[in-house]
């Protein structure tokens, strides 16, 4: 028991940075969102099927 007593004024003066950074910024913390990915290249279709395809 005289363990516990012994940890909680260390374990207070760790804790105390987070919980006031907490306090002031909020929770969860604003991270900047995710950098965009590349829209994938079109496939395009062979001129002579298009031509075909427009003739029918």
């Amino acid at each position: 028991m005289n363990i516990i007593l012994s940890l909680k004024r260390p374990l207070f003066y760790v804790l105390l940075p987070i919980l006031l950074f907490l306090v002031f910024v909020g929770f969860p913390p604003p991270f900047a969102p995710p950098m965009r990915t590349k829209p994938a290249q079109e496939q395009s279709e062979r001129a002579d099927k298009h031509i075909k395809k427009s003739l029918s």
